[in-house]
């Protein structure tokens, strides 16, 4: 997959700098930037340029808790792509889909979405092309922003299940990141934030389906843009992964998805030698077989979250792509 060869640069940092008591023209100078950055139309900032500038607002902001004080200012309201796309949701499993395929949009970094054993949603981000340490303002702004997001999207006080990093936090500044997390932040090779399988699912009251339908199409153009590699196929199970957990799975849903319509996006699958059934199937057999073999869901919910009409449809369908049951797949593991 290509990548971006620059990201956009949001006119809402000029406000989140002003928000956090930062001189903008400091920072972009520090960083080496133009000082009329967040100025310019359609300006944008290759990867190095983006590190430049976080390590730039690490060093004047000069304060360990940064990353809080930064994640907090962010609104509901705030028109930044990756956190409408969230916050236009149903829940954070969907949220976390959407945030997985556009945040490569916004920033040159890749977002890791898993389901474990209990259903419990784990984050983790990953930094495309970086030179050497991610800067620690970087990392932490991310995890804090996953479940800030969340405590937003529900208005409920959502605690992190496990928060890991490389590099945690020191011991004088433990106290207020385990007092944001709700969890103590513990050392692994790679940084993650983890959710219940009920908060991963808690209903967004800031879903809206209608502004989403109005603003995806422009992203699913760019996304498009960025990877042109992508078959028919490979971009319709990449939508459907998204769907699903939203409750919808039709050819019509997908199409909207694609910004395409079902003739043409049914044309497409058939060029390729598929359709579009089958891929639904398949996109299907395998979900229900991470959940099966990865998770303790009950064969119930898995059909539920694959969007069955009851268990025994769940089961005769799974029967008929694999040959055998639910119960069995998950004991050849157990």
């Amino acid at each position: 997959m290509t990548r971006n060869a620059t990201f956009p640069v949001e006119p809402s940092w000029r406000l989140l700098l002003k928000d956090l008591g930062l001189p903008a023209d400091r920072v972009l100078r520090r960083a080496g930037l133009p000082e009329d950055l967040f100025s310019r139309a359609d300006a944008g900032l290759t990867t190095v340029e983006y590190f430049r500038l976080w390590q730039s607002l690490e060093t004047e902001a000069d304060d360990p808790l940064f990353p809080l004080r930064l994640v907090e200012t962010i609104q509901a309201e705030s028109f930044v792509p990756a956190i409408f796309a969230a916050l236009c949701s149903a829940n954070m499993m969907q949220a976390a889909q959407r945030l997985a395929t556009y945040k490569k949009l916004i920033a040159p970094m890749r977002l890791d979405v898993t389901v474990g054993r209990g259903g419990e949603l784990s984050l983790s981000p990953h930094w495309l092309e970086a030179q050497g340490e991610v800067p620690f303002a970087v990392v932490m702004t991310e995890l804090a922003f996953l479940v800030r997001l969340v405590r937003l999207a529900t208005r409920e006080t959502v605690d992190a299940l496990r928060v890991t990093l490389p590099r945690p936090p020191v011991q004088a500044q433990l106290k207020a990141y385990t007092e944001f997390f709700g969890v103590a932040v513990r050392r692994a090779e790679t940084a993650s934030v983890t959710l219940s399988a009920a908060d991963a699912n808690r209903p967004f009251l800031t879903a809206n389906d209608a502004m989403w339908r109005m603003f995806e199409p422009g992203l699913r153009e760019r996304l498009s843009e960025l990877d042109g590699s992508a078959t028919m196929a490979q971009r319709v199970r990449s939508a459907l992964l998204e769907l699903l957990p939203g409750g919808q799975s039709s050819i019509d849903a997908v199409a909207r998805r694609l910004s395409m319509s079902t003739r043409t996006l049914q044309r497409r699958l058939e060029a390729e030698g598929e359709n579009f059934r089958g891929v639904v199937n398949r996109t299907r057999e395998d979900l229900a077989r991470h959940y099966l073999t990865q998770t303790e869901l009950s064969v119930g919910e898995i059909g539920f979250l694959l969007r069955f009409e009851d268990p025994n449809s769940f089961f005769r369908a799974f029967h008929d792509w694999t040959g055998t049951t639910p119960e069995a797949t998950r004991k050849l593991v157990h």
